[in-house]
């Protein structure tokens, strides 16, 4: 017979935030509860589904609709320097981004163009604001669900335009290949443009974020050990300059969080255009 539902202490999960190793855990936002069902221990659906990381995402497409929605008001026909700043990025994504890579059909995409680039690079600025200090992208699950709406996006749309045996035909077998090397090509086709695709783009997006976080976090807490805690001098100087280096990593940080949502957003497009090009 199963025993009545026990409750048990809070989960370790609830200790405030700290910027270190811990920052690398999600933490409910709610006190959290478990409870003991016999031998099964059950968990509360806000342990997974409401932790600060997921409001860290929330913020961020929060932060996305109001910039636009921001730059888009009020324009006139002599830009103000908030109207220039979202001119200046729209018109690199619009131009330099989607309609070379994906041509005449681009503006059918540009909004989920513009809205990925803003996604990632607004998730990414977090890893220097002292409020999170954390890039979102540091947990690989949201580079894995990036990468899965890239992935449905550019599978989508081929489907949509050759049908589901034409789009399968395109992308697994190329133009001019012998029939007799077909066995060897098909399955790496297969293997390239629908498993490694999604798997190395989010995997990209995730390992630049991580490394660059986890190495600020050497400089910083390995400098604060050395300065506050260490007795010899020479100790004292050395983490004085691993902090110092450390802005100097921030700064590097700030560039690959732009670098990395560029790449991402480029990425995009180059797999939509090769999905729906009349040639393949």
């Amino acid at each position: 017979m199963t025993a009545p539902a026990t409750p048990f202490l809070p989960l370790e999960g609830n200790e405030p935030p700290t910027f270190g190793i811990g920052s690398f855990e999600s933490r409910p936002l709610v006190p959290s509860t478990a409870w003991l069902e016999g031998d099964t221990a059950h968990y509360s659906w806000t342990d997974v589904w409401f932790t600060n990381h997921i409001a860290q995402a929330v913020i961020g497409a929060i932060l996305v609709i109001a910039f636009w929605l921001w730059m888009s008001h009020g324009q006139k026909i002599v830009p103000t320097k908030r109207h220039f700043i979202g001119e200046y990025l729209y018109d690199m994504l619009r131009n330099s981004v989607a309609r070379d890579i994906l041509g005449h059909d681009y503006k059918a995409y540009l909004p989920y163009v513009v809205s990925i680039f803003s996604f990632v690079f607004i998730n990414n600025l977090f890893g220097q604001f002292f409020v999170f200090m954390f890039p979102t992208f540091s947990k690989i699950g949201f580079a894995w669900g990036l990468a899965i709406l890239t992935w449905l996006l550019y599978n989508g749309v081929g489907i949509k335009k050759w049908g589901l045996l034409g789009y399968l035909k395109r992308m697994t077998i190329p133009q001019g290949v012998p029939v007799a090397l077909l066995p060897m090509i098909i399955p790496l086709e297969i293997l390239s443009n629908f498993i490694v695709r999604p798997v190395t783009l989010g995997l990209r997006l995730f390992a630049n974020l991580f490394a660059g976080h986890l190495v600020i976090l050497v400089f910083v807490l390995g400098g604060t050990w050395l300065m506050f805690v260490s007795e010899p001098v020479i100790n004292k100087v050395a983490g004085a300059l691993a902090m110092l280096l450390a802005f100097a990593i921030f700064a590097l940080e700030l560039l690959v969080g732009a670098l990395q949502a560029y790449i991402f957003t480029v990425l995009t497009c180059q797999y939509v255009s090769s999905a729906i090009a009349e040639e393949h």
